[in-house]
């Protein structure tokens, strides 16, 4: 065991099991926007009419973070990792190489296993890092800015020669400050595969297009809830968030926030009847201190990378792409799953 601060073991699969076991690991983030990012299709931020509480019934239009733009940069941050300490290599010619989204994942590292992979006939993995659409809990009007931007010369204008560049252009952002209420689940984790994903959530800090220029987002843990089924849906929770607001109107402030999440979830439990154990407060507070310290840890991080990629070998090798030979007659599209 690596974490002390779990007191009940058998929330964790000792293995990864082939079928789903009635195990999951959930985790409650407020997803907090600290500058100014991207969530967009076809140059249009996304956004969702829906209704502004559960009580209160007035349709809302809401900024939507698509399920893909919140799971590829943190699978990414974790792939990182298993190439910067050797579980997997970017050498194409190496037996560990893994590429992302190509028929060339390796099928085998814990990104391929915990997050999944679609390889037309040659194979595929359902993911097992549950990931829903997040919802603004503010309105769309009061949560995003239209800025303007251009291309100028080398030399700062957008004159040369005695004429004018036309390359303006205007884009809607995502203003600071702005909250997405979500929750990431784990199906039947391993232990390794649990702090696997945290680490990839805490770690991970830019979001949406334009990542190199813009889409700092920071992730604040409220709860971990451990239960037997899934539970409360992000629209939801964000519904329920905002029918507990004094005041309707942002910017709104974490601190305010995340008690308020607290002290809704019992009853969003119950109303699941699932069987569960939350961790929040100061327990969770020790969770996370105890994770920090073991994914700084050099040493420490090898060894969990180190489980997780005999789990997710063990995995492969017993009831993955490599239990038998799966391998498609010809190739085809590829596609992350």
């Amino acid at each position: 065991m690596f974490l002390k601060t779990i007191s009940n073991p058998d929330v964790f699969q000792a293995a990864i099991p082939q079928v789903p076991m009635g195990k999951y690991a959930h985790f409650v983030l407020l997803r907090e926007s600290n500058s100014f990012p991207l969530f967009q299709t076809d140059q249009q931020l996304n956004f969702a009419r829906v209704s502004a509480g559960l009580s209160d019934s007035h349709l809302l239009s809401r900024i939507v973070i698509f399920k893909r733009k919140q799971t590829t940069p943190e699978r990414l941050t974790g792939r990182e990792l298993l190439r910067r300490y050797g579980v997997t290599s970017d050498v194409p010619t190496a037996a560990n190489y893994c590429e992302y989204n190509s028929e060339r994942f390796c099928k085998v590292c814990p990104d391929c296993i915990y997050y999944g992979f679609a390889i037309g006939s040659e194979g595929s993995e359902r993911s097992k890092v549950l990931v829903d659409s997040a919802f603004s809990l503010s309105d769309y009007d009061e949560s995003h800015q239209s800025m303007t931007f251009n291309a100028p010369y080398e030399h700062g204008t957008m004159s040369k020669d005695g004429a004018t560049r036309s390359s303006f252009g205007e884009q809607d952002h995502v203003l600071p400050q702005v909250f997405f209420p979500t929750v990431i689940t784990v199906r039947d984790p391993t232990e390794a595969e649990f702090i696997y994903v945290l680490n990839n959530i805490l770690r991970t800090k830019r979001y949406g297009a334009q990542t190199t220029r813009t889409g700092t987002l920071e992730n604040h843990l409220v709860a971990v809830v451990f239960a037997d089924g899934e539970i409360f849906s992000n629209l939801k929770l964000t519904q329920t968030l905002y029918d507990t607001l004094e005041e309707k109107k942002g910017p709104f402030v974490a601190t305010n926030l995340i008690p308020k999440i607290e002290a809704a979830l019992p009853n969003l439990l119950q109303e699941d009847r699932v069987v569960s154990t939350l961790v929040s407060g100061e327990q969770l507070t020790a969770l996370v201190d105890e994770v920090g310290v073991l994914v700084s840890d050099e040493g420490r991080l090898r060894e969990v990378l180190q489980q997780a990629f005999a789990e997710s070998k063990k995995y492969a090798e017993t009831f993955g792409s490599k239990a038998g030979d799966k391998k498609g007659k010809g190739k085809s599209k590829s596609t992350e799953a």
